[in-house]
């Protein structure tokens, strides 16, 4: 029970309730910040307890700051973002350049297209200062109606809250159920009160009924404290309830009643406040007088108020309850509600984005100069980063207008829009209203593009090459080069992902003859490698070492890094995609960085540095988790398999590897099959499962079998060695390593080369092991520490076996201490195995301090040690430099440092690579 207000209104039955936000509250001014959803149904009590959260936090001495979501509002880019941070605009200038403009940009106030990472961080850092000084509680209510990048910065931050003083609630109605969920946000659902708490809530408000009308509210309320408080005062003496209605409508309705009873001048007011709850008062107060026909003072909102309709809270109007607004918008009229959006648009002429929303809520039928108004709102918003807005915008311009064209123009534009928001179910609604019959090769080339991406189909689909390379040519044909080129990308990507025979990207490679390309362009190398890699490989990975590419082209480094990544040229590709990342991150670009740092991890796993792999995994999991976009996690997840399985960790390689392969998003995508199914293998090996390990294995070198990619599978020839020598099924192992060998002679791939040469040695008879070894081991192995080591462990085994006792030694302590070095226990339990056969003990490996370490905070201290401060580290890590300060704090004693400036001695000192 809780005292709200002067008026002391009390909340019955929610002690549960409060004990979550009391909790909340208690562990923000503790310095651990956290945040919560509060859902419920309408009525249900979410605003009072949004309400005593913010007496309780003001009665602890916290900060609040608040906004409130409005349906008017939802098409105004950053509109609750805005409300939200007004007490704190003042302080925009203590934040970096980089985050002022990112901020000012997102308000309008600057020319800029930020990012939503990038804005989000920015107002992470705001909240962070203010709240340095006061604990803060942030509060959202009527979130659903929040324009959606609003509601994406504050997810934004609600996940980074665990080392500042900062809740965050917010409340959402609970027929909006996919509004913050699956953002792993804690989740608090209110439910109907008890008989008992229902029971004190009517006699506390209506103390006078009967027993029989109490019994009849009672039953009717069904515990929604709403309802128990409004539904007494439609009762008249002698007369019961009116007619049975949904208890939304009939609330509503009591509320229509009580506005029928306004004076006009109220009414007026109401009405035009229930048509945009935030426009300014004088734009409110003119749009009253275009109802009434005289003017209508500031005074005419207080009989609204004395009515319950509306109150006045943080020093802004609003109505009482959100059915309120909605109750009088209906009973206003059409005629009314015409008549106000116009008179609002007139009011409005300087907020451009207002104006023309108010101008397409006042036409009736198409009016080209209000859709051309919306369309130019959409490019304002795009502006500002605000693609959500845009696509709405776009959406109801193609309503307005009543050229066919242009309106399949405008539905494909947003769905474009909404493709790259990841949001599939818009994208293929957009899609489906519109007329690609009406379009242009322009249109025609967006809608493939869309379809591409949320209708992926499967990717074995050659049809589908055939259509996306025809409309490349027609875009082409059209004086559209640009959405030439991004087809074709699209078909030679579906080319590889799917690991297609050379004949389906023949048509891929004759599209690209004809975009224009220069032959050493980023875009043009990665094309033709994902195409056709047998055929084009050997010439790109000639041309990728000579090139001396523009590093600042962050995309193009990704073109780069990808077509070496796919011809097996690890080292290069670490190289471009390194340098692509740091660039996604400097410009806050999420999705990209997920998709390249899963990507990196993957590879640079036989390149050493593990727990930096481990970071990198980890980070595009998550950041891929926060923009929705499910199949890059899975793909991360495929890569994570793998390195568990080269740790030793069997169990947890399994498990992750069947959830891969369970997922419907690989269907037709080999490349994540293939890793996945690869880590099975590796975890079999490691467990001492070497039948199943070689059945496993198999299986990615059969063309029919769905987990095999003819690049890759070759990657695999290492575990495939160990496993037939182990499991004594050698024979098995031959044709495969033949046509293995076929394939590297007329395709010179770093990875594949290696990867053979230790097979070979493995796999070879006594006679021809010598050289064998020999060969593989005169390899360059230094930038590949997995190869080597293992390498070591296998020439060191052989040796052993063939009774060269003292000379075994050597390879096995260099395989031992290289695998010590990576954290691979299996590896380097057989090596300890293998040296102790041979007469020499070896002390167990013990746990280096490097691996003590998250992924996150490993990532900091790399960054640290580098001499970044920690505001750019948080920039880079996306994460406030509070929460650096903490990751730090818990950094030096596990590396047995005391201060920053050991960093870089104490990280070098860590067995990370050799």
């Amino acid at each position: 029970m809780l005292e709200l207000d002067a008026a002391h209104q009390v909340m019955r039955g929610r002690d549960a309730e409060m004990s979550v936000v009391e909790r909340l509250l208690a562990g923000t001014r503790a310095g651990r910040g956290a945040a919560v959803v509060v859902r419920g149904h309408a009525g249900i009590g979410k605003t009072m307890l949004l309400t005593a959260a913010r007496a309780a936090a003001a009665e602890a001495g916290m900060a609040v700051l608040t906004t409130n979501g409005a349906e008017a509002e939802k098409a105004l880019p950053f509109a609750g973002l805005h409300q939200l941070l007004g007490p704190l605009l003042g302080n925009v200038p203590a934040l970096t350049p980089r985050l002022q403009r990112a901020l000012r940009g997102a308000f309008g106030q600057e020319d800029a297209w930020p990012d939503l990472f990038t804005v989000g961080l920015a107002v992470l850092e705001l909240l962070g200062d203010r709240a340095a000084r006061t604990p803060l509680l942030i509060v959202a209510e009527d979130a659903h109606w929040l324009d959606p990048e609003t509601l994406d910065v504050l997810v934004f931050v609600a996940r980074r809250l665990t080392v500042e003083p900062i809740a965050a609630m917010m409340a959402v109605r609970a027929q909006h159920t996919g509004v913050l969920a699956g953002t792993g946000l804690g989740q608090l659902r209110l439910a109907e009160l008890d008989d008992d708490a229902a029971g004190r809530v009517l006699a506390d408000h209506a103390p006078g009924l009967s027993p029989g009308l109490r019994d009849r509210v009672l039953a009717e309320a069904a515990g929604n404290p709403l309802a128990l408080v409004e539904l007494p005062r439609v009762l008249t003496p002698g007369t019961g309830l009116p007619e049975l209605l949904p208890l939304n409508e009939r609330l509503e309705s009591a509320f229509a009643d009580r506005f029928a009873q306004l004076d006009d001048p109220a009414r007026a007011v109401v009405t035009a406040f229930s048509a945009d709850s935030g426009c300014p008062l004088p734009a409110l107060l003119a749009a009253a007088q275009a109802l009434t026909g005289t003017p209508v003072a500031a005074t005419a909102i207080q009989p609204a108020i004395d009515a319950g309709l509306l109150q006045i809270q943080d020093r802004r109007l609003r109505f009482r309850h959100p059915l309120v607004r909605s109750a009088v918008y209906r009973a206003a009229g059409d005629i009314a509600r015409l008549t106000v959006h116009s008179a609002l648009a007139d009011a409005l002429a300087d907020d451009p984005d207002r104006r023309a929303w108010h101008r397409s809520a006042a036409t009736l039928g198409p009016d080209e100069q209000v859709s051309a108004e919306l369309e130019a709102a959409a490019g304002r918003a795009l502006e500002r980063g605000a693609l959500g807005v845009a696509v709405t915008d776009l959406d109801r311009a193609s309503e307005l207008t009543a050229d066919p064209a242009r309106r399949s123009s405008l539905l494909l534009r947003a769905a474009e829009l909404a493709s790259q928001l990841l949001d599939r179910q818009i994208a293929v609604q957009l899609v489906a209203k519109a007329d690609p019959r009406q379009g242009d090769t322009a249109d025609r080339a967006r809608l493939a593009l869309v379809r591409d991406i949320v209708e992926p189909g499967d990717f074995r689909d050659t049809g589908r090459l055939d259509l996306l390379c025809d409309l490349a040519l027609d875009a082409l044909a059209g004086g559209h080069p640009e959405l030439a080129g991004m087809l074709c990308w699209r078909a030679a990507s579906r080319c590889w992902w799917a690991g297609l025979p050379s004949a389906a990207g023949v048509r891929v490679t004759a599209v690209l003859g004809k975009l224009g390309l220069a032959a050493d362009e980023p875009a043009a190398l990665a094309i033709a490698a994902y195409a056709q890699p047998d055929v084009h490989g050997p010439g790109v990975l000639r041309q990728l070492p000579a090139l001396v590419p523009d590093r600042t082209d962050v995309d193009g480094m990704r073109f780069l890094g990808g077509a070496a990544l796919i011809l097996g040229d690890f080292v290069t590709a670490s190289s471009f995609m390194g340098t692509a990342s740091a660039g996604y991150r400097t410009q806050g670009r999420a999705a990209l960085l997920a998709r390249n740092l899963s990507s990196t991890g993957f590879i640079r796993l036989w390149l050493g540095r593990w727990p930096a792999v481990r970071a990198d995994l980890e980070e595009a999991e998550s950041l891929a988790e926060e923009i929705g976009d499910h199949f890059w996690i899975v793909a991360a997840r495929s890569a994570q398999a793998l390195q568990e399985a080269m740790y030793g960790n069997d169990q947890t390689a399994v498990r992750l590897a069947a959830s891969v392969l369970a997922s419907p998003l690989v269907v037709g995508v080999r490349f994540v099959a293939n890793a996945a199914q690869h880590a099975r293998g590796v975890a079999a090996n490691a467990a001492g499962r070497h039948d199943e390990a070689l059945d496993l294995l198999l299986r990615v070198f059969d063309p029919q079998d769905d987990t095999h990619h003819p690049d890759m599978c070759g990657w695999a020839l290492p575990d495939l060695a160990d496993a037939a020598v182990r499991a004594n099924r050698r024979p098995e192992a031959d044709d495969l390593l033949a046509r293995s060998a076929e394939r590297a002679a007329r395709f010179p791939s770093p990875m594949l080369a290696r990867s053979l040469a230790y097979a070979q040695a493995v796999l070879s008879p006594e006679p021809s092991a010598a050289a064998a070894y020999g060969k593989a081991l005169a390899m360059d192995l230094g930038p590949w520490p997995v190869h080597r080591a293992r390498l070591q462990l296998a020439h060191g085994s052989w040796l052993r076996r063939t009774r060269r006792i003292l000379e075994s030694r050597v390879p096995l302590r260099a395989a031992r201490d290289g695998f010590d070095a990576l954290g691979a226990a299996a590896w380097g339990r057989l090596a300890r195995e293998e040296l102790r056969a041979a007469g020499e003990e070896s002390a167990g490996r013990a746990t280096p301090s490097g691996e003590q370490l998250t992924a996150q905070e490993l990532q900091t201290a790399m960054l640290a040690a580098a001499g970044l401060t920690n505001r750019e580290i948080g920039q880079r890590l996306f994460m406030s430099h509070r929460t650096v300060s903490s990751h730090l704090y818990r950094i030096f004693p596990k590396l047995g440092i005391t201060g920053r400036a050991q960093l870089r001695a104490a990280l070098e000192a860590l067995p990370l690579d050799q």
